[in-house]
């Protein structure tokens, strides 16, 4: 391994891309040694079962500059993204999928928008080669619904290749399917962010690990960002409001129980029912208020250890703006 400074790496995950990791690699090199010396590509093989890590290992052996991670078993393309994003060394860091889809050429545009000073910028597949029922309409659907949740109005959110600073990339966390909200966890860390028409062709080798089964993972990890991005500045206000929910119903229903029982109109069965749903309620109202206050607490902690590294990292321009780049 070499310790010398390093400009850009491109990360990119693989998981069963025997054929394609061969032409992929070599097509990273030649963009790359157009770029400079100080470049080099880091390879996470996702626990390949067709033989793609004895590829990876012959190709590391024969290039210096080719760098490759093994995890142990399929983990899933965040987590491989995650390793990725630690292995690496680059200033600026680069990310793309391994099936060829996503084109090398394509790199040094990203390199020249993040010197212009943005922190992120995202490709956008404006002429998408994929099929229409099972690949681009729901990535349409989840572009809108990804988009009204995190507020960063991006054409394409599902596009693997994207660029990125050093600090942005050393401030974020990647796991379950997070990988597609790169962006707006950026967004989170005051990052500037652009988008840029990139290219994309058909996959010419193996088979997509794509499918509608994913969608409700993503729903899930969408939910749990949309709840750190409002509420992470002070969660118990979140908490505390669904607790109030309960609350309210709960003292209703012991209201209802009162009047009903100072009329003799409620038989002894239906209170002892009754009177269980109010104890959950209450109980549930003070759980939730109990929780705003741990995650409270969880946060203060965090930002008080973070003091010391808060100037580390200043954003390029003003956070949260996203722009657009036509082809």
């Amino acid at each position: 391994m070499r310790t010398g400074k390093i400009d850009v790496s491109v990360v990119v995950p693989v998981y069963n891309e025997r054929e394609s990791v061969p032409i992929l690699v070599r097509s990273i090199r030649e963009v790359l040694d157009r770029i400079g010396p100080a470049t080099e590509t880091v390879i996470v093989d996702d626990g390949s079962k067709d033989g793609t890590r004895d590829v990876l290992r012959r190709l590391a052996a024969a290039d210096r500059r080719l760098r490759v991670v093994l995890l142990r078993r399929n983990f899933g393309q965040s987590a491989a993204m995650d390793a990725g994003f630690r292995a690496s060394r680059g200033e600026i860091v680069v990310t793309m999928d391994g099936d060829l889809q996503n084109d090398p050429r394509d790199i040094p545009a990203l390199l020249e928008k993040v010197r212009e000073g943005y922190d992120v910028v995202s490709g956008w597949r404006k002429h998408r080669r994929d099929k229409l029922f099972i690949r681009k309409i729901p990535s349409r659907i989840a572009n809108r619904l990804i988009c009204s949740v995190t507020d960063v109005r991006l054409h394409d959110t599902g596009c693997s290749l994207k660029a990125f600073r050093r600090e942005v990339v050393e401030r974020i966390r990647v796991y379950g399917e997070l990988h597609r909200f790169l962006p707006a966890l950026a967004r989170v860390e005051g990052a500037r962010i652009s988008e840029l028409a990139v290219r994309h062709h058909a996959r010419k080798y193996g088979r997509s690990k794509y499918n509608l089964t994913r969608t409700f993972r993503v729903l899930m990890d969408l939910s749990s960002l949309n709840l750190f991005l409002k509420h992470l500045r002070n969660p118990l206000r979140f908490f505390a409001g669904a607790g109030l929910v309960f609350f309210v119903i709960g003292a209703a229903a012991a209201a209802w129980i009162a009047a009903r029982g100072m009329n003799g109109g409620l038989p002894p069965e239906s209170r002892n029912i009754v009177v269980t749903i109010v104890f959950l309620f209450l109980a549930a109202a003070f759980q939730w208020i109990f929780l705003g206050a741990v995650a409270s607490l969880i946060v203060t902690t965090g930002r008080r250890r973070g003091r010391g590294l808060a100037s580390a990292w200043t954003p390029a321009g003003p956070p949260a703006r996203t722009e657009r780049r036509r082809a």
